[in-house]
């Protein structure tokens, strides 16, 4: 008789290898090999066997060390596994299934669960009581409402209980009736053998029974379109994408459920002059350049009313002032946020030949620039340098 193969080898994994990879390996192989798929083929049939012995030893933990000690003189002579030089009779091999699929024997509820099908679950009663589905809505709403908060009324057509039959779908006096395509079990078997796939029942949805007697006005769904208006109260401070719950708004319940809620999703449009940033709302102030040069008072809009900004001499173009708690309101109730507000010097327009005159008289210098001589110094050391990589 053949010298048996090694069962690392059969299974095609390492030594080394965990139990779910053994698994793995084995569920690969009996797939592949099993008489279901390979009739009247006796060489396959003696691999799915061959499989099924290694994978009988290797995912036990006991057999498993005595193996790894002794190879397979561990179980001659029926000692400890009962593999004499016959190997596994079927028996040994759906027993093997067995603890692999969940149960003794290799019973077809234990394949389902190796192969993620689950074992059948009991269905729900279809006469109970169903919530009705939660539902999302867009809105959108100013910058300035999600700073301040507003209320608004939103006019939706929404799924509700169907008022001739009460969210039953049934035609008052009828009665529910077992499903004739899948004989009430809720589901469907198509395909044979060892594999076979179980799918939802597409006459009655799963529930293994339908209604005797539509309702008219629904169909049998037992929900029909209802127009409804819902007040939507908008808090201080929400931001883009902001969720508002709104409790029992949703669509309706069947057969006297509670209806689902409603998640109304805030789209805020932008500011013509306000960045956000969490909390935190940024502007740009026009200033004329002589009022950055001597000084002055500008008006800042905030949230809670306009701010005068102090400005002082010699301000240069894109200073930041930060006024604290100016920006929008905290939703926790906690502080706002803070408001920069970012100094924009305006080159002056439109001028007449007098103001262009009095701009000219003024006679200013160099040292009336000090950024300009900055940039004038910088861009000369750049120059220089540029001159020199040439030379090279």
């Amino acid at each position: 008789m053949a010298e048996k193969r090694d069962y690392y080898e059969v299974l095609g994994v390492a030594k080394t290898a965990t139990a779910d990879e053994i698994k793995s390996a084995y569920r690969k192989l009996a797939m592949k090999y099993h008489p279901d798929r390979n009739p009247g083929d006796k060489a396959a049939e003696e691999k799915f066997k061959e499989a099924a012995e290694a994978y009988d030893v290797l995912h036990d933990p006991d057999k498993r060390q005595r193996y790894d000690q002794f190879g397979h003189q561990a179980f001659a002579n029926g000692q400890g596994g009962g593999y004499g030089p016959g190997g596994m009779s079927m028996d040994d091999i759906f027993s093997a299934f067995g603890d692999l699929f969940g149960g003794r024997g290799g019973g077809f509820g234990g394949f389902e669960d190796f192969f993620g099908g689950g074992r059948q679950q009991r269905r729900p009663d279809p006469n109970a009581p169903q919530c009705g589905d939660d539902l999302t809505y867009r809105l959108d709403i100013e910058f300035d409402e999600a700073v301040f908060g507003s209320r608004r009324e939103i006019d939706l057509t929404l799924p509700a209980a169907c008022p001739d039959c009460g969210g039953t779908g049934a035609v008052p006096g009828s009665k529910r009736v077992t499903c004739r395509a899948c004989g009430g079990r809720g589901v469907v078997i198509a395909g044979g053998g060892f594999f076979q796939v179980r799918q939802t029942c597409p006459h009655c949805g799963g529930e293994g029974t339908v209604v005797e007697k539509p309702c008219r006005r629904c169909g049998g769904s037992g929900q029909a379109p209802t127009r409804r208006k819902i007040e939507v109260s908008i808090p201080a401070g929400v931001s883009h994408g902001s969720r508002i719950r709104c409790s029992g708004q949703g669509g309706g319940g069947l057969r006297g459920g509670p209806n689902g809620d409603l998640y109304v999703q805030l789209a805020v449009k932008p500011s013509e002059i306000f960045d956000r940033d969490g909390q935190n709302l940024y502007v740009e102030i026009p200033v004329s350049p002589v009022t950055a040069a001597l000084g002055g008072v500008v008006t800042v809009p905030t949230p809670e009313g306009d701010a005068q900004l102090k400005i002082p001499p010699g301000t240069p173009n894109g200073k930041v002032f930060r006024l604290r708690g100016k920006g929008v309101p905290s939703l926790r109730g906690g502080m706002p946020g803070d408001l920069d507000a970012r100094i924009v010097l305006e080159t002056p327009g439109n001028l007449d030949r007098r103001q262009r005159e009095a701009l000219e008289s003024l006679k200013l210098g160099a040292s009336n620039f000090p950024e300009s001589q900055r940039f004038a110094s910088k861009a000369a050391i750049f120059s220089a340098h540029r001159e020199k990589m040439k030379r090279k």
